[in-house]
């Protein structure tokens, strides 16, 4: 379809959808493809191209002067005869041409607007972008041809494949849908949408793929079969499509066959308003599918336009040449239509074969039911009639470059007789208008538009008529970027409750727990792995536990961090209890006894065996009873400092005075012998008294060198239990407790060697006897001592300390003074000089023998 005027616009449409080839022979008449299946909607989108030219003609502001004319090309549905269509626009040109009035030719061709496939514009682009055609698709979308450097002046105002992906993705993600099947034709727009969905679904992080399928193109039923069984049974209950509709025609027959139901289809923008497959026996299974569809615009006078087609009856439509064929086919477009329309023929004969009544080229066309003049819902025509425009202004900008201020070499400007089309590229990279429906338009360094796509909603009416509803958009701005715009409340759910499905190949993993990959499966899938002692994760779908800090430790969800709990010897506890009662009970029998032997302190037996070593003893053994308490309670400095200092002197003072009154036992009993008087002269009162304080003294200097160079400190202590601060005092000095110890020891065992040679000395109340069994029992009890304090964790080990030290204690005291108290209190009668002194007359009188 042709039309004259000063610089000429192409245009390829698919007229026809399919095309049949006969074979090749060696005939001297050419052999014709036979273009079938005629495209009410590919006629409108050619038609469209004729209206926006005759509009801008009829546009005193924009090129004036100039005249646009068109030639229009039907492609059939194959890349062969597309891609002869496009070579004939373009070629045949001379170098230079004047426009004249006796001009022979047609006028140069300085773009071209399709083509409707991807596969066919970049057979088209790789060609003519050779010599910087222009060519500005209105329905190509595959993201290849965003390519510059393959395709230098290829331009286009449907938003690529690319942004149709993550478009997709961005409704996968509002709707929480991250386990989807992907179906897609087995074309360059397959593979490339196949693709990029892929990496961009792995990069935003938006869901995995359950499977991705390749529709065949030649519809083999066992392949079908095989794909819909695998929609059948995947877990995956959204299923997205980037395909074509004589893909999808095929794959829905297997799918009602199969009875595939319970999934949500998603459709790309050459299905969501494929009328063809909204039928009533599809709708059971396609119906709320969600899709995004090619942005829907205005265009006014257009219907007026296409009421003005009549079709010419004087066109025979005779052609022997093939080329020739291909160049004016077109011309008997509108014929072919109003046949179509009104199922009659104007030429029983021709080489259309088509059938029914005759055609009169005077029908009615406003009488019959056609998607024809149905301008409710203009897309791909929208896109048709932006690209002519883009080209109009382009062109427009062209003719009004100020000579001398030009773009090109020598700033040089182009003129209407000598225009070249790569001049028109260089200008029609820097379109930028505002459609009549307030949309702009402008490309970018690749050649493509802004993008923007309408979300569309399959609804199924109660009367069975199906309505595709637009309940969204999805675009991108210069400014904010890419948006998604999703009214739910219209949007109609072909499932129960009318609520959108959950689709997911793993629940989202709660706080307190991680996700733990499946090995061999997607990254969707994945268990949940509760966080371990000490971790948390307060977020859903966490990939890593964090660790508390070192005074926290984890809640018992693992959604949060919580104070550890605290221990040591706490006087509220059952044990601290215990043990400051014994304490004190300790230190309560030692004051009683104190003030036995004080009132009783005439007494010969309190006398007996050096008695102020006695009551130095019972003071001393009531600071070992209460410098347990310093063991009891929260740890500070001065308790940890002092704890160990008070121990350690207490019990010194108190071995050292046993130790004093073993020698001197064993000095008295070697004094009663022959010569061993001078031996007493060492073991006077104030001999005793300096020996227990030179021992004393030497504990508190090892005391003070032990605090001095490492003292002992609170500690808290995280090793013993994870999710528990132990606090505890530390010795410091490992050394320093040692030496402490050993010197208690070293007095405790001289003591105990002491006593034990002087047991069995003549007396009849040998205290020798007592020290022998005390130091016994004391030095039992710190044998014991060691092994159970160095493997008891935390506050046990002052609990076995507090104990060692208790018991230690009440041996000395009931061994040393019970027997004493026993006398003194009940037995009267022993506690004088000569039952002491064994001097007191004992007869047993049932043993005499009286000679009466």
């Amino acid at each position: 379809m042709h039309k004259p005027g000063d610089v000429v616009l192409g245009g390829l449409f698919e007229v026809h959808y399919t095309s049949v080839f006969p074979e090749l022979t060696f005939t001297t008449e050419p052999q014709q493809p036979s273009c079938q299946g005629f495209d009410t909607l590919g006629f409108r989108h050619a038609m469209t191209m004729a209206f926006a030219i005759d509009e801008i003609n009829n546009n005193s502001n924009l090129l004036s002067n100039v005249t646009l004319g068109y030639s229009l090309y039907d492609n059939c549905g194959a890349l062969v005869v597309g891609f002869t269509g496009a070579l004939s626009l373009a070629s045949g040109r001379e170098q230079q041409f004047l426009l004249q009035e006796n001009c022979l030719g047609s006028p140069p061709v300085l773009g071209i607007v399709g083509d409707h496939y991807s596969t066919f514009s970049i057979a088209m682009a790789n060609v003519l972008g050779l010599y910087k055609m222009p060519i500005v698709s209105y329905f190509a979308t595959c993201s290849c041809l965003s390519d510059r450097q393959r395709f230098p002046s290829f331009f286009r105002t449907i938003p690529s494949d690319a942004f149709q992906v993550r478009a997709m993705i961005q409704i996968l993600k509002h709707f929480g849908w991250t386990w989807v099947g992907l179906l897609v034709s087995d074309d360059d727009y397959g593979h490339h949408v196949a693709q990029s969905f892929q990496s961009d679904l792995v990069q935003s992080d938006g869901g995995c793929l359950a499977y991705l399928e390749v529709l065949p193109w030649d519809s083999d039923a066992s392949e079908l079969q095989r794909i819909v069984h695998k929609i059948k049974t995947s877990t995956a209950r959204i299923v997205m499509v980037f395909a074509h509709e004589i893909h999808m025609m095929h794959l829905m027959e297997e799918v009602v066959r199969q009875n595939v139901t319970d999934k949500q289809w998603i459709a790309s923008e050459a299905l969501t308003t494929a009328t063809v497959l909204q039928t009533p026996r599809l709708m059971p299974y396609l119906g709320g599918t969600l899709g995004i569809a090619i942005r829907r615009g205005e265009i006014p006078g257009l219907k007026e336009f296409l009421l003005q087609l009549r079709p010419d009856i004087n066109d025979n439509g005779n052609y022997n040449n093939i080329i020739l064929f291909l160049l004016i086919i077109t011309s008997f477009q509108v014929r072919q239509f109003w046949e179509y329309t009104f199922q009659c023929k104007f030429d029983p004969e021709g080489w259309m074969g088509a059938s029914g009544a005759l055609c009169t080229g005077k029908e009615d066309i406003e009488r019959v039911e056609t998607e024809f003049l149905d301008l409710s819902n203009l897309r791909p025509e929208y896109n048709v009639y932006k690209a002519v425009y883009a080209l109009a202004y382009a062109l427009d900008d062209m003719l009004q470059c100020e000579p001398g201020r030009g773009p090109f070499s020598g700033r040089s400007c182009a003129t209407l007789q000598t225009l070249e089309p790569w001049q028109l590229v260089h200008y029609l990279q820097k379109v930028n208008y505002t459609t009549g429906f307030g949309d702009e338009v402008s490309f970018d360094e690749n050649g493509d538009a802004l993008p923007i796509y309408d979300v569309m909603n399959w609804l199924w009416l109660p009367d069975g008529r199906t309505k595709v509803q637009n309940v969204g958009e999805v675009k991108r701005s210069a400014f904010k970027g890419e948006e998604l715009t999703i009214l739910e409340e219209n949007i109609f759910w072909n499932f129960e409750l009318n609520k959108p499905p959950r689709s997911v190949c793993s629940e989202s993993c709660p706080p307190g727990t991680r996700m733990a990959r499946k090995k061999g499966e997607p990254v969707c899938c994945f268990d949940c792995i509760l966080c371990s002692d000490g971790k948390i994760s307060n977020k859903t779908d966490s990939m890593e536990c964090t660790s508390c800090p070192e005074d926290l430790w984890s809640s018992p969800h693992r959604d949060h961090c919580v104070p550890k709990k605290t221990e040591f010897l706490s006087y509220h506890e059952p044990l601290g209890i215990c043990l400051t009662v014994t304490s004190l009970l300790g230190t309560f029998i030692c004051a009683v006894v104190l003030g036995i032997f004080t009132y009783h302190r005439s007494t010969p037996i309190v006398r007996a065996n050096n008695s102020e070593l006695s009551f130095l003893l019972l003071v001393s053994l009531k600071l070992c009873f209460l410098c347990s308490l310093l063991f009891i309670g929260y740890p500070r400095l001065w308790t940890c400092q002092l704890r160990h200092a008070a121990f350690g002197i207490s019990f010194v003072l108190s071995v050292s005075c046993i130790l004093v009154k073993t020698m001197v036992v064993l000095a008295v009993f070697k004094a009663s012998k022959p010569g061993g008087g001078a031996n007493l002269k060492w073991f006077g009162a104030v001999q005793q008294r300096g020996t227990v304080l030179a021992l004393t003294c030497i504990q508190a200097a090892i005391c003070t060198a032990w605090i001095v160079s490492a003292s002992p400190e609170p500690h808290k202590n995280t090793q013993y239990h994870n999710d528990k601060i132990v606090y505890e005092c530390v010795v410091g000095s490992t050394a320093g407790f040692a030496v402490l110890m050993g010197y208690i020891g070293l007095l405790a065992i001289l003591s105990f060697l002491l006593a034990f040679l002087a047991r069995n000395l003549p007396d009849n109340f040998n205290e020798a006897k007592l020290i022998t069994f005390s130091m016994l029992i004391f030095c039992a009890v710190w044998v014991a001592f060691v092994p159970a304090y160095v493997n008891s964790p935390g506050k046990y080990a002052d609990a076995v300390e507090v104990f060692a030290i208790l018991a230690s204690s009440f041996g000395l005291l009931v061994a040393l003074f019970g027997p004493k108290c026993y006398i003194i209190l009940m037995r009267p009668e022993k506690n004088t000089k000569k039952a002491i002194m064994g001097k007191e007359l004992t007869v047993d009188e049932n043993k005499i023998f009286w000679n009466l």
